[in-house]
């Protein structure tokens, strides 16, 4: 897979972090909800619209999963989709918005280190330092935040959860694309809630939302999972786990803005500096990936070749 600079990736990676910002603000108000059927519903919902959606925009490309694959999807499904909302949604209970999104604030530099390793190349400085710029800026705009050591604990699993989300799919994503992942992963994922579920809260696992619950999670379904999926690991595809990574800085900055939207608060001194940071940590990241030119490759012609073989 050949990353590039596209105008289409640039785009799909802001645009995604940013709905994956506003899930930590969108899951406080869910929090009283069973958080295993809850999340195993929203999976269940976003996994039929994208199945639909391959069956009548893919329905000619038939595809068998190797064992390989199944087993990157499972632990696609299980880490980054079902484990990391079950972290979110039970640390807004022991902690605040403000020290998740700083803990999650680090996945840029988890990226720029691990994707080109898994990729087998070695992490350009200049985009681990952009990274690093990035996660200060969405620590900066959030703050330390308050809570309790389990709630931290919490954030540092949304924190692995969100790493195995982009990095599991990278080997995934050339032979099924963004769609058949993000589809055949939440279909994954919703029955491995549900069993969760039904173990640790028996015949409450589900019940009748509120309105307000209601709401939140049609938007969690569609927009956060359902959309930000494909844009994401489309954007994956298109600029590689280690660029892609920089728009993770948008999550801490957007759920700041949802937290304003609400009316929950206003913003700091400190909100501005850390967007102005991460604006400027993720234009540096970009020029550094332009200015990275793979070296060609020697063009060795077929006389070469016989006399290499006759030496």
């Amino acid at each position: 897979m050949t990353a590039s600079t596209s105008p289409h990736g640039l785009l799909g990676a802001g645009v995604a972090m940013t709905f994956v910002g506003s899930l930590t603000a969108v899951s406080a108000t869910i929090a009283d909800y069973p958080v295993f059927g809850g999340q195993a519903v929203r999976y269940t919902v976003a996994a039929a619209i994208l199945l639909a959606v391959v069956r009548f925009t893919d329905r000619h490309r038939r595809i068998r999963l190797t064992l390989r694959e199944w087993g990157l999807l499972a632990a696609l499904a299980a880490t980054g989709l079902a484990a990391f909302n079950v972290f979110i949604v039970a640390a807004t209970a022991d902690t605040s918005p403000a020290t998740i999104g700083t803990v999650i604030a680090t996945v840029p530099v988890v990226l720029a280190l691990a994707g080109p390793l898994l990729e087998r190349r070695r992490p350009a400085p200049a985009l681990v330092a952009a990274a690093c710029v990035v996660a200060a800026g969405a620590a900066l705009a959030n703050g330390l935040g308050s809570g309790s050591l389990r709630g931290l604990l919490l954030a540092l699993g949304a924190l692995g959860g969100e790493v195995c989300f982009s990095l599991l799919a990278v080997p995934l994503l050339p032979r099924l694309g963004p769609l058949r992942v993000s589809a055949y992963s939440a279909a994954l994922a919703a029955p491995m809630l549900l069993a969760i579920g039904l173990v640790a809260d028996g015949t409450h696992v589900l019940r009748v939302p509120t309105g307000g619950e209601l709401a939140a999670f049609a938007y969690l379904t569609v927009i956060v999972t359902t959309i930000a999926f494909l844009l994401w690991y489309d954007a994956i595809g298109r600029l590689g786990a280690d660029r892609a990574g920089l728009f993770a800085g948008m999550i801490p900055i957007s759920a700041v803005v949802t937290t304003v939207l609400l009316g929950l608060a206003a913003p700091t001194p400190a909100d501005l500096g850390g967007a102005a940071l991460v604006a400027v940590g993720v234009v540096i990241g970009l020029r550094a990936s332009r200015s990275r030119r793979p070296e060609a490759l020697p063009v060795v012609t077929v006389a070469e070749v016989k006399a290499g073989a006759a030496a």
